[in-house]
């Protein structure tokens, strides 16, 4: 496989169509594929689980591409909303080590839980060894997407990673229990090297 080639996970891919269908109705959604001329097969979120994770990362970038086509501005609230959802349901299925590792950060002292929650976000979104990464910026934390499937085949004027941003959020919330202020500042999607998503912290 090229080490350059998106690729996504099949499971999280079955998560997201679930949790996509939920949020817009599966007969909105169902309308969707018919209109884009998508494979039927894309209404059973079990079909996802037969793709290999490139095939995934294709589907992942389509069906998002789609719900921007459709909904327009209304979009990225969509995304925003199916992404803080996907956080249980992800996290719920994830292998033994992970749910291990998520205990791990609970019991942290809660100033020091950030990074290492979003460290265990980028390992379950990760399919590639470094793919997503955690930096401190001083006060501040930066995730960094070399990735991003979410871009995979788009060009656009603006950042596109809704999901993402969203599961970012959802991640620091369940960590925390406190609200951030996340920002995608670099996106693939807006001919970006890489994305880049920044979490101020504050005081």
């Amino acid at each position: 496989m090229d080490m350059n080639q998106a690729t996504f996970s099949p499971r999280i891919m079955r998560h997201f169509v679930e949790t996509l269908s939920a949020e817009v109705g599966r007969d909105t959604y169902h309308a969707i594929l018919s209109k884009s001329g998508l494979s039927s097969d894309w209404q059973k979120p079990e079909f996802f689980l037969t793709l290999d994770e490139v095939q995934a990362a294709e589907a992942y970038s389509k069906l998002q591409f789609e719900l921007r086509t459709n909904y327009g501005r209304g979009a990225r609230g969509i995304l925003l909303r199916i992404g803080s959802k996907l956080w249980e349901p992800m996290l719920g299925t994830a292998p033994f080590a992970v749910r291990t590792q998520s205990a791990f950060v609970r019991n942290l002292p809660k100033p020091m839980r950030r990074k290492p929650a979003l460290d265990l976000l980028a390992g379950m979104l990760g399919t590639k060894r470094g793919g997503i990464s955690v930096h401190t910026l001083d006060t501040d934390l930066l995730l960094v997407d070399q990735v991003s499937p979410t871009t995979l085949n788009q060009k656009e004027n603006s950042p596109i990673c809704f999901v993402t941003l969203g599961l970012i959020r959802e991640c620091l919330y369940w960590a925390t229990g406190d609200e951030h202020d996340i920002e995608e500042q670099e996106c693939k999607g807006a001919g970006a090297r890489q994305c880049e998503f920044k979490i101020t912290i504050g005081a």
